[in-house]
Order: C-alpha cells, then structure tokens, then sequence
C-alpha cells in the first residue's frame, strides 16, 4: 500500500529549493512565468525543449540564467545553413607531431545546450543532434562519448520568417518533450524590463544555488510522485482521442488529424505530470496537473491535414476540445 502522507511530506521536503531556483531566475527574467516553470519541468523529467517565439523575449538569457543558477555549463550554438554536423558534436583532428588523430569535443558536450534557431540549419545538422538527445552520447570517428549529466537540449525557432527554414522532421520534433510558445510580456513587466536594462548598476546577476548532483538527486525523487491509475488511464485516454478521434465523439476532427500522439506523448505527459506537481510542492498527481501541461507535451505531436489549414484550426484547439471531451477521473 502506497503512503500518500509519507510521500507528500517527503516531496515538500525535497522540493524546497524550486522557490530558491524560482527567486533566482526571477532576478533576471522578469515575467515569463510559464517559460520559466516549463523550463524547469523539462530539467526535472529530464526532457529536452523546443521554444518558439519571436525574438528578444529573453528565450537565450533564460536558459543562460539556469545554467549560471545550477553552475553547469552552457553553450550555444548558432544554426545557420553552412553549419556541419562536427561544428555541433565535434570531429578528429590530425596531429602532425604525433602522426595520430586526436578528438576534439564540439560545443554539444555541455549541460545545456542552446540550439539557436534550430530550423536554419539543414537536416544533416539537425540530425546530428539525435544521437545527443536520445541516447545521451556522441560518436565521433569510432569512438562513443558520454554526455555530460544532467544534459538538456533547448532548442530555439522564429515562427515569423519562413524563408530560408528547414523544418524540424516529425521524427525530430516528437524528441522534444516538451513546445512552448512564448508570448510578448505585459505592459508592466515591459516597463520592468527597460528599468533593469537602463539602470546604472547593469542587469543583477543569478548566484548559484544549486550543483549538477542536486538534479540528478532531484529527478528520483520526481519519479516518487505518486500517480493513480485512474490518472494513467486518464493521460492514455488523451493521446488515443488524438488517434482516433471517432472513438472520443470528435468525429469532426477526422479528417483533420493526419496522425496523433506517438507512445512517447503518453510517456512524456505522464513524467511532465509528476514534475508540475513537484513543482507545486505535492507529492501525488492531481487530472489539472495532466491539464496544465498537455497543450506543451502534445501541440507538436499531433499531424494537421491541408483541411485543418484551411480551416484554421490549430493543434491547440484540437487538444482543447479532447480534454474538453475526455472524462476526468
């Protein structure tokens, strides 16, 4: 028998330091609440990120301030169209004294990672970091390397220009755990920006609150948070609807999804799930937590027909009417 109680004050116990980490990135980051919270989910479950979003909403210093908060280290990568694959993972380099080829490591051995505008890059490039993000490792000639750990990829991409992208394959995009769409700031955090940007004593600079070791402790303690059954079958029920929408009473959602959420939404949403309730200090999974990060974990899973562009409907509003539709337990 699982003991609700005990898990719940140890998860409170252990959870302590998200509202250190949170006072932190709020030094530097003002508004972006969500960026921040999803950034963390994805730290937690160990899932990479993708975040969209036009430029200068702070997508790059956010990341940066994580890694400073946590003393990993960070590096970015800009994608453009002349970019290698060993520009990103790295490539043997000949040593005339030695007659031998050594290694030298590229910029993805890091803690995070920032694929800077991931789809100005072609899909050689991006392909390069598939490895990185499933298996955890890098090949280079025929040696393997470990990543470092924890290692999380945050992948960046501008929705207004079209022109000179390569789009993420489906294959590429369902490794992302998790797609956030930032929006503009409100008129307030606005003017709080430019008083921070224009004041005499620079931008404050995030203290390091946390090591490497503290996460990978963190995210054991994440895979305790109980979830029921019922909210299993509740997260399954969620990534069928978008399958097979017949089934759910969306029968006018047929011909516009071209393909749903693979078994990887089903894991993802379920780990996202339990992160989002660490987060909020509980040691159990409520049905609004599974709401509260489904449109992030599915809006990039699920396919659109030429039918559903016409209309107008988005991935969003498909995944709002299942959980409309879906029974909550």
């Amino acid at each position: 028998m699982v003991d609700i109680k005990e898990i719940n004050e140890r998860i409170q116990r252990e959870s302590a330091f998200i509202d250190v980490l949170a006072l932190e990135m709020d030094k530097v980051i003002v508004g972006q609440k969500q960026m921040i919270e999803r950034l963390l989910i994805g730290l937690l479950s160990n899932g990479h990120i993708l975040l969209e979003g036009v430029p200068g909403l702070a997508k790059t210093l956010a990341i940066n301030t994580l890694a400073k908060c946590i003393n990993g280290k960070f590096s970015r990568i800009q994608f453009t169209p002349d970019l290698l694959p060993a520009d990103v993972v790295g490539t043997q380099v000949y040593n005339q004294k030695q007659e031998a080829f050594s290694i030298r490591m590229g910029p993805v051995f890091a803690n995070f990672v920032l694929a800077d505008e991931i789809n100005r890059a072609p899909a050689k490039v991006q392909s390069a970091l598939l490895e990185a993000m499933q298996e955890k490792q890098i090949t280079i000639g025929d040696q393997t390397f470990k990543l470092p750990n924890p290692f999380l990829v945050l992948a960046t991409q501008n929705p207004v220009e079209q022109e000179g992208t390569y789009p993420l394959p489906e294959a590429q995009m369902d490794r992302f755990m998790l797609k956030v769409v930032i929006g503009y700031p409100t008129k307030e955090d606005e003017r709080k920006i430019i008083t921070s940007n224009i004041s005499p004593q620079g931008m404050p600079t995030p203290n390091t609150v946390l090591q490497p070791d503290d996460i990978i402790k963190a995210r054991t303690v994440v895979k305790d948070v109980y979830m029921d059954e019922k909210i299993e079958r509740y997260i399954v029920d969620i990534v069928f609807a978008s399958r097979f929408p017949k089934e759910y009473k969306l029968q006018k959602f047929e011909g516009l999804i071209s393909y749903g959420g693979s078994p990887r939404a089903s894991i993802n949403l379920a780990l996202a799930s339990k992160a989002y309730a660490f987060i909020k200090r509980r040691g159990y999974v409520i049905p609004e937590d599974v709401r509260a990060v489904c449109t992030d974990v599915m809006r990039h899973r699920i396919g659109l027909t030429y039918e559903a562009e016409a209309e107008n409907i988005t991935s969003e509003h498909i995944i709002a009417e299942i959980l409309n539709t879906v029974e909550v337990p």
